[in-house]
């Protein structure tokens, strides 16, 4: 296995929930159960029952089968999600860092769940949070990124995958951290503020144009992390 199999196939098999870090796996692929289903030559209903859980844990010969089969079907679409993955991966960290912090979840959320979970105020484009799915999040320091990090070194902050969620600390009007997702060529699925009281017009302007639904909350970091951490 090269080095992306070895970290997906890792995840799964030390995963609490590893049928759901299937289904995350999956969906993040963007193949359905019934093309993943055709491929293996086995029924829907026993991928549907691995997602679920309602069946053991897939042993090592499953699990490589699994990724042999995400990775053999995105080379075959054109590689796409392979080469993002790659792309997000070199050179990540995965904890704490002088100026950002990155999770991945075990299993995707949409935006209204975020809403939910971190008790946020929907700013702008509420209605996207339904259908988007999230793989999890960044938190910053929004001064420390806008001052220090590179345009080389971006990519690092979306951890696996862009369909994450922003969010950003150190905020005094936001519309410097929307500024820098305006101008990015990688760009988060949502945006959280932390305790901000007035957002700045401009931000919800670049909000919009994005389609990037803005959030904020009165939450501090360290109760952002213990809420989402957990998934």
């Amino acid at each position: 296995m090269d080095s992306l199999q070895e970290r997906i196939a890792g995840e799964i098999a030390l995963s609490e929930t590893p049928g759901s870090t299937m289904k995350k796996w999956r969906e993040l692929f963007g193949i359905s159960q019934v093309e993943l289903a055709k491929y293996l030559k086995i029924s829907t209903s026993t991928i549907s029952d691995y997602e679920g859980n309602r069946r053991a844990s897939p042993g090592v010969g499953i699990i490589k089968r699994f990724v042999t089969a995400l990775i053999t079907m995105d080379n075959q679409k054109g590689g796409e999600v392979i080469r993002n993955l790659e792309k997000f991966n070199k050179g990540i960290k995965t904890g704490d860092d002088s100026f950002y912090y990155i999770h991945d979840f075990s299993a995707p959320i949409t935006g209204t769940d975020l809403v939910r979970l971190i008790d946020a105020k929907i700013i702008t484009n509420p209605n996207y949070l339904d259908s988007m799915k999230l793989f999890g999040y960044t938190l910053l320091d929004s001064l420390r990124v806008i001052l220090e990090i590179s345009p080389s070194e971006y990519p690092r902050l979306f951890g696996a995958t862009n369909e994450r969620v922003f969010i950003f600390d150190q905020v005094s009007t936001g519309r410097s951290p929307m500024v820098v997702v305006r101008v990015a060529p990688i760009k988060p699925k949502l945006v959280v503020i932390q305790n901000l009281d007035t957002v700045d017009k401009l931000a919800i302007k670049i909000s919009q144009i994005e389609k990037i639904p803005l959030l904020t909350t009165r939450l501090n970091a360290e109760e952002i992390k213990m809420r989402l951490n957990n998934i």
